[in-house]
């Protein structure tokens, strides 16, 4: 199936993508490419820590030149789809997007950080309340955030404002409100055209734009949107346990949170008490 992708092809597939890759995952990557037996397991496992790789490798196997029957949001699918080569083309394209400052990359800490971790916790906030599409809860985990390192190129004061946007969340006000009265524009909104652009599934793109909106979402009672509120409320969870507010937005409360908690813990029948147990479950996988 794999057929190979030149290192022209892949270019060209990746143009005008720029999310940057993990100085450390690059070099891992490059030394597992050395080996003499590159092994797929461990570039898929490298790749899906990384967004800006993640992105760039589904962009490839779901462009026209792989004709799938439908787009596909599994990292280790599309490895394995791909072959060893073409993965390896794939991150060599991405390693001459361009070298950061240290000031970027750590300003990007806080953003590959919080990606990665809240990964891992919509994975397993999906299998344990029962949602199928595993892959897909990871996916949106890793994806959500994906316009911040672009709105930060843009707006060099972009995370002094996001900070501010966290601070002043809550009922009446969204963490993008702040942000469209700054910029007139959004990270959910470059969010949403970026993960198009990578051809993630379309209700992946849906959840990604409105991943600040969950206070209208999960307020209109109808059955309308399932899918979309299910995504929503393992991310919303995930994000809150991850402690995306105090990495991202420098809070010591969820403001955001707080006005959302209840509606997403109805929808998906647990009780606080039920919802705290599971918090400490995953903060100790995760210390692990």
């Amino acid at each position: 199936m794999s057929q190979e992708l030149s290192a022209e092809q892949i270019q060209q597939v990746l143009q005008g993508i720029s999310v940057p890759p993990q100085p450390q995952i690059m070099v891992d990557l490059q030394m597992e490419q050395y080996m003499p037996d590159p092994d797929l397991e461990a570039i898929a496992r490298l790749i899906s820590q990384d967004p800006g790789l993640s992105g760039a490798l589904l962009k490839i196997i779901n462009s026209p030149y792989y004709g799938l029957s439908h787009k596909i949001a599994s990292i280790q699918r599309a490895v394995i789809l791909l072959g060893s080569r073409s993965t390896i083309n794939m991150v060599n394209a991405q390693s001459i997007k361009g070298e950061m400052s240290d000031e970027t990359i750590l300003t990007l800490n806080r953003f590959w950080d919080t990606a990665q971790d809240v990964a891992m916790t919509c994975m397993t906030l999906a299998k344990r309340i029962g949602y199928q599409a595993v892959d897909e809860a990871y996916a949106l985990g890793l994806f959500h955030d994906c316009g911040i390192p672009l709105m930060l190129k843009r707006f060099p004061d972009y995370m002094g404002v996001l900070e501010r946007a966290y601070a002043d969340a809550g009922p009446s006000k969204r963490i993008v409100d702040t942000e469209n009265e700054a910029f007139n524009t959004n990270h959910a909104v470059v969010g949403y055209y970026t993960a198009k652009s990578w051809r993630l599934p379309e209700h992946l793109s849906e959840a990604i734009a409105n991943h600040h909106n969950a206070l209208a979402i999960f307020s209109d009672e109808s059955t309308r949107n399932s899918q979309l509120k299910n995504l929503l409320a393992i991310l919303k969870m995930a994000e809150h346990i991850c402690s995306s507010y105090r990495i991202l937005g420098n809070q010591t409360e969820d403001h955001e949170w707080n006005s959302i908690g209840h509606l997403v813990l109805d929808f998906v029948g647990l009780s606080d008490y039920d919802f705290e147990n599971l918090k400490e479950t995953i903060r100790e996988l995760s210390s692990h």
